[in-house]
C-alpha cells in the first residue's frame, strides 16, 4: 500500500521564526521576507511575533587620532546591540483550483544599535578628549590652544613638517569641540521598515503541480543616525534624521508541487525598491572641513534603494511522519549604500567623490536546514541549523559582526483540526568582525558574541 504524506500534519513547527535573520547579521537584513505562507493549501492565515536580542560587544581603538588608520586596542564597548521585536501577518486564499491570492506584512530591514560607552560616546572631561585626539602629545585643552595659535601666527613661514602638524592640531581642536557640545550623547542608529505585498498565483500543467506568482510590493522606511565620539574624528557630533518614505516594488516566483510526497519548491524573486527621502542632517565639523563653504545643518532628500533578494524555499516528506526543509537566500549588499547630502559633501575634500555614511563590501548568503517530526496528530517537533555569510569584514562600526552560525528547535500543536500554535527557539554564535569607518579606520574590534531569537505564532488552515 502507498504511502501518503499529509502536508497539514507535518508542516514545520519551527516556522515561526524560520529565514528570520538580525540586524546585526548581513547588511540590514531582518526578517529574511519569507513568503511561505503564500504556498500552503487551501484558505490559511498566520500572525507571528518574534524577538530577538543579541550581545554584541568588543574593544574601541586607542588611536584617537582622525589621520591614522592603526588599530590598537582600547577600552570595552559593552554591549551594542539593541534587542528588538516585530510582527509578521499572512493570508492566503484559493480562488478556484487554478487561481489563488494573498497579502503578506513583514518588516524586511533595520537596525538597532546603541554604544553607551568607550570613545562611542560624546565625553564633557574636554582635558581627556584632547589627550586622545592626540595620542597623549598635549594633556590639556589649554597648551593645545596656546602651541596652535603660535603655529598659526607663524603663517607660510612654517616648513612642512610643522604646517602638517598645525592642521593636525586645528582638526583635533575642532573634534574636541564638536564632542564637548554633545557631551553625554552616545552613538546610535535605528532603521525601520514595513513591506506590503500581494500576491495572485495561477497554477498550471494537468495536475497543477506548476504554479507562477507575483504582484506589487508597498514599502515605507525611515532612519536615524547619531555619530558621537573621538571614535569618529570630524564626523563626531553628525547627526541625520530621514523621514517615512513610501515607494513601491515587486514580486515575481514559480514554484513545483508533488503532494503525494509534500513536495514543494518555490524559486522568488524581489525587486530592488528606490526611495527618496527628506533628510535633515547636522554636521558641526563641515564648515571648518570646507572652508566655510559647507554650513553645519542642512535639508535634502536623498536617494536609498534597498536591496533586490532571491530566496529558495524547499521541502520534501522523507516518510509519512517526517519532513525535511532547506531555504537559501541571497541578498546583494554590496551594492548597496546610504549616501546624505552634508556628510559626503564633507568628506570630499580628503576624498574626491565623498563618502557614503554605510555600504558594504560582500553579498549576503543565508542557508538553514530542518527536519520535522510528527509525533502525534496534533503535535509535531522540528529543529535547525543554518549560517549566514555576513556582508564582510571590516564592516560598518554600526553592526560589527561577520554573520553566524544558528541552531534552533520548535513545536506545532493543532488546538483544532484548523487552528494551530507554534513555538520556537534560535541560538546564534556570530562571526567576529572590526568596526570600520567610511574613511576605512579600524575603530573596533568584536569577537566571541552571540544571541538568541523566540517566536510564536497563531495560524489557521482549512483545506475543505
Amino acid at each position: 500500500m502507498r504511502a501518503t504524506f499529509h502536508l497539514k500534519t507535518l508542516a514545520v513547527a519551527i516556522a515561526t521564526i524560520s529565514v528570520a535573520s538580525i540586524t546585526h547579521a548581513a547588511g540590514l537584513d531582518r526578517s529574511g521576507q519569507d513568503v511561505t505562507a503564500f504556498f500552503q493549501d487551501g484558505t490559511y492565515a498566520e500572525a507571528v511575533y518574534t524577538y530577538i536580542d543579541a550581545d554584541v560587544s568588543g574593544y574601541d581603538s586607542a588611536n584617537g587620532s582622525p589621520l591614522s588608520n592603526d588599530y590598537e586596542p582600547g577600552e570595552k564597548t559593552g554591549d551594542i546591540a539593541e534587542s528588538y521585536d516585530f510582527f509578521r501577518y499572512g493570508v492566503k486564499a484559493d480562488i478556484n483550483d487554478t487561481f489563488s491570492v494573498g497579502i503578506l506584512y513583514d518588516e524586511p530591514f533595520g537596525a538597532s544599535a546603541e554604544y553607551k560607552k568607550s570613545n562611542f560616546v560624546a565625553q564633557d572631561d574636554i582635558n581627556a578628549s584632547v589627550s586622545a585626539i592626540t595620542n597623549g602629545q598635549f594633556t590639556d585643552i589649554n597648551t593645545a590652544q596656546a602651541t596652535l595659535g603660535q603655529l598659526v601666527d607663524a603663517g607660510d613661514a612654517l616648513p612642512p613638517a610643522l604646517a602638517a602638524d598645525r592642521d593636525r592640531l586645528a582638526l583635533g581642536l575642532g573634534i574636541v569641540a564638536a564632542e564637548a557640545a554633545t557631551a553625554g550623547e552616545t552613538t546610535k542608529v535605528e532603521v525601520r521598515s514595513n513591506n506590503l505585498t500581494a500576491i495572485l498565483g495561477m497554477k498550471l500543467g494537468a495536475n497543477k503541480n506548476f504554479q507562477i506568482y507575483g504582484g506589487p510590493v508597498a514599502q515605507r522606511i525611515e532612519a536615524e543616525t547619531r555619530l558621537r565620539g573621538t571614535a569618529y574624528g570630524p564626523a563626531s557630533g553628525y547627526t541625520s534624521r530621514t523621514s517615512p518614505d513610501m515607494d513601491y516594488g515587486y514580486i515575481a516566483g514559480v514554484a513545483y508541487s508533488k503532494p503525494e510526497i509534500a513536495l514543494k519548491a518555490a524559486l522568488t524573486y524581489r525587486s530592488e525598491i528606490e526611495h527618496t527621502s527628506q533628510t535633515y542632517e547636522t554636521y558641526p565639523l563641515a564648515p571648518a572641513l570646507t572652508g566655510g563653504v559647507l554650513p553645519s545643518s542642512r535639508s535634502s532628500n536623498i536617494d536609498t534603494t534597498t536591496p533586490k533578494s532571491v530566496n529558495f524555499d524547499f521541502q520534501t516528506g522523507i516518510n509519512p511522519t517526517t519532513l525535511a526543509t532547506a531555504k537559501v537566500r541571497w541578498v546583494p549588499w554590496s551594492d548597496f549604500s546610504i549616501v546624505p547630502s552634508l556628510y559626503t559633501d564633507a568628506t570630499k575634500g580628503r576624498f574626491p567623490g565623498g563618502l557614503a555614511l554605510v555600504d558594504y563590501d560582500d553579498d549576503q548568503w543565508q542557508v538553514e536546514l530542518g527536519m520535522a517530526k510528527r509525533l502525534t496528530s496534533a503535535f509535531a517537533v522540528s529543529g535547525t541549523v543554518g549560517w549566514d555569510s555576513g556582508a564582510g569584514d571590516p564592516t560598518t562600526s554600526l553592526g560589527p559582526i561577520e554573520g553566524y552560525y544558528s541552531a534552533g528547535l520548535g513545536a506545532k500543536y493543532n488546538v483544532t483540526p484548523e487552528w494551530a500554535v507554534s513555538a520556537g527557539g534560535k541560538y546564534l554564535w556570530f562571526g567576529d568582525a572590526q568596526g570600520r569607518l567610511p574613511t576605512g579606520k579600524i575603530v573596533g574590534d568584536f569577537d566571541d558574541n552571540d544571541g538568541y531569537i523566540v517566536g510564536v505564532k497563531l495560524s489557521y488552515q482549512d483545506t475543505k
